[in-house]
């Protein structure tokens, strides 16, 4: 009887001591292997690539541009304009959007008896939902996607921003300004222009130009534009020293009710992408929109919101 009831008790001293050291190996093997270091690291590294956008919100758009900005780009033909008609003009027309925080723009239209002035302010902030790309790439995405759909050409592809920089680029000169008397002089009708290949950027490939009087058109209705050609100052363009990245674009369209010039400039700061697209419209189809004077405008206005966001 004393053997049979002492080897239960010893039985459970061993069981009990046996448990004690599996426990004890078994933490300190998953501490050796540095298997929960591993999981912390790969934490880690998932919150560095994935970072937070600088902008949390956006700002209201039809606010951004000061008013002398609005009444630079919205001339008007002499004519004074009434208090109440400067308030409709210059207070813009906010766009309608679900989500404050994630886009917001704003529109302004001055009409005159020489043309009609556009100009439309998008801005969209860029959110990752992916835990491997951070607001900032996601937003570089969307802006590199707008660079392709507008075929800028790259630095270093024969773009023309490779011999003039952009930013520098003087005011006024007179290569700047379009001379369809002066070019048409050398390349004839819309004929031999076509099959001379000179063409413009952007969507439309439209011939050189005739004197003033009678510009050619290409198939697509669009008048040729010396004044943004390849080789030109002034030619669709990557641009230096706005934001994190940016490009302008330069179309010249011609429809049934007459010519309109558009300017886009697109730039990316941080997790947010603003689009300022500018344009001028004529009834006149042998008086085309100036390329200069709107392309310095729009880079104006551009550089104004880049500081603003910046603040």
């Amino acid at each position: 009887m004393p053997r049979k009831s002492f080897v239960p008790g010893a039985a459970l001293l061993v069981t009990a001591a046996l448990a004690a050291g599996l426990t004890g190996c078994s933490s300190g093997s998953t501490t050796g292997t540095g298997s929960s270091d591993g999981k912390g690291g790969d934490t880690t590294a998932a919150s560095q690539s994935a970072q937070p956008g600088r902008y949390q919100t956006l700002p209201e758009a039809c606010g951004l541009p000061s008013r002398g900005t609005l009444r630079d780009m919205l001339p008007g033909d002499g004519q004074p304009l009434s208090p109440a008609d400067a308030r409709k003009i210059y207070a813009g027309r906010a766009d309608v959007t679900y989500d404050t925080d994630r886009r917001v723009g704003c529109q302004w239209t001055r009409e005159t008896t020489e043309g009609t002035r556009h100009l439309t302010l998008d801005i969209q902030r860029a959110v990752s939902y992916n835990a491997a790309v951070s607001d900032d790439d996601r937003a570089q995405e969307i802006y590199l996607g707008k660079e392709q759909a507008a075929k800028i050409p790259s630095d270093g592809s024969g773009s023309p921003s490779a011999s003039a920089s952009p930013k520098d680029q003087p005011k006024g000169k007179p290569t700047d300004q379009p001379k369809p008397t002066a070019s048409a002089t050398g390349q004839g009708d819309g004929k031999d222009a076509d099959a001379g290949g000179k063409k413009t950027d952007g969507d439309a490939t439209p011939a050189t130009p005739t004197p003033s009087a009678s510009p050619s058109t290409s198939p697509s209705g669009t008048p040729s534009d010396p004044a943004t050609g390849p080789g030109s100052p002034l030619a669709p363009r990557v641009l230096d020293g706005l934001g994190d990245a940016a490009f302008l674009n330069d179309q010249l369209i011609t429809t049934d009710s007459g010519v309109h010039r558009d300017i886009t400039v697109v730039f990316r700061t941080s997790n947010v992408i603003v689009t300022l697209t500018y344009d001028q419209w004529s009834t006149d189809k042998t008086q085309l929109p100036e390329s200069q004077e709107l392309q310095d405008k729009a880079r104006s206005l551009a550089g104004e919101l880049a500081d603003s966001l910046s603040e």
